[in-house]
């Protein structure tokens, strides 16, 4: 099986910054990539930011500029820092990996999310 841990959420006063990281285990053989994604209550899922295996990049529109996601590939981790924090970004962040497991499937596995609230 599978297992994506995050950790990192919390309170943060608008402007402040927070680090989240999510370490993938279990029977994995390679990971494609990984990523961040948010979810407010009644609102879809969306995606904040995304990296490959090869160092490919996306972010969303409004992250731009104030958040900033990375990768150990040899710890199965990728991180996500978050500057310039805005009320907005108050959201649960799930951690994503696209990723071949040892049996040759291929899967999309979700951590568990951690909450991220930024008071103004």
């Amino acid at each position: 099986q599978v297992q994506l841990v995050e950790s990192g959420g919390g309170l943060v006063q608008a402007g402040g910054s927070l680090r989240l990281s999510c370490a993938a285990s279990g029977s994995i053989l390679s990971i494609n990539a990984m990523g961040w994604y948010r979810q407010d209550p009644g609102k879809q899922r969306e995606l904040v930011a995304r990296i490959t295996s090869v160092g490919t990049i996306n972010y969303a529109d409004s992250v731009k500029g104030r958040f900033t996601i990375s990768r150990d590939n040899a710890k199965n981790t990728v991180y996500l820092q978050m500057n310039s924090l805005k009320p907005e970004d108050t959201a649960v962040y799930y951690c994503n990996a696209d990723l071949w497991k040892r049996d040759y499937h291929r899967g999309d596995y979700w951590g568990q999310g951690t909450q991220v609230t930024v008071s103004s």
